[in-house]
């Protein structure tokens, strides 16, 4: 089992890693709709077997369960086939964190990501307010583990899904305010044209125009925002 499992680690990049389950590799894109499902249902058959403490069946597990939820959004669906794929997801997101919680609670980015997918799925039904507590946590360990003055990748979009469940639970003043405040830090680490940055400037000017007491003055930045966001 350990050479079975350094050999995994060396395949993780390649095609004939664990990643080939989740992206081709000659393109690089990722698979998506029923492709995306079938290779998710086939990685949890191949790995179901092992332990329930292995790491390659934890993500085999994480992976149906993003697959099945995702699998309700594709573009056209309906909304049922939303509210049913994530109904269908959520008890495999919930087992999978309960797994890296177990045996898992020394590797905090593994238990942020399934706190990730898990929020994902309260987000797909419609259950804000639970996504809204991952979402503070999630950012809150990623800033707590890089420190304020290092926002990575990872930390910059657990913010943006922040700002987007502050958004969407209309809690105006504060999604406008955090947004603010990330903003400048995504553009100098990420780039004012990358999505992270320009998702957040939609983000903020959602919440600038959707406030029923917005002014003439949040309105004509909203619109300023959006202006400069699509000319990118």
């Amino acid at each position: 089992q350990a050479e079975a499992s350094v050999k995994e680690k060396e395949e993780w990049n390649t095609g004939q890693g664990f990643l080939k389950w989740e992206s081709c590799f000659d393109c690089g894109q990722d698979f998506y709709g029923a492709v995306q499902l079938a290779l998710a249902r086939a990685a949890w058959k191949t790995y179901v077997g092992r332990p329930e403490s292995d790491n390659i069946r934890c993500f085999a597990l994480e992976l149906l369960g993003c697959s099945i939820r995702q699998s309700g959004q594709v573009l056209g669906t309906a909304e049922a086939l939303h509210l049913e794929k994530g109904t269908e997801a959520l008890p495999v997101l919930e087992a999978a964190l309960a797994l890296r919680r177990r045996y898992y609670c020394h590797a905090e980015d593994c238990i942020l990501g399934a706190q990730n997918g898990l929020a994902n799925c309260f987000d797909c039904l419609e259950r804000h307010d639970e996504a809204l507590v991952l979402r503070r946590e999630i950012y809150t360990r990623r800033v707590a583990t890089l420190g304020v003055s290092h926002y990575d990748y990872d930390t910059i979009t657990s913010g943006r899904n922040l700002s987007l469940s502050l958004v969407k639970l209309k809690r105006w003043d504060e999604a406008k305010s955090f947004a603010r405040k990330l903003l400048p830090v995504a553009q100098q680490s990420l780039g004012a044209d990358d999505d992270a940055s320009l998702a957040l400037n939609m983000l903020l000017a959602g919440a600038l125009w959707g406030n029923p007491e917005c002014t003439r003055k949040d309105l004509l930045e909203a619109e300023t925002i959006l202006q400069d966001v699509i000319q990118r």
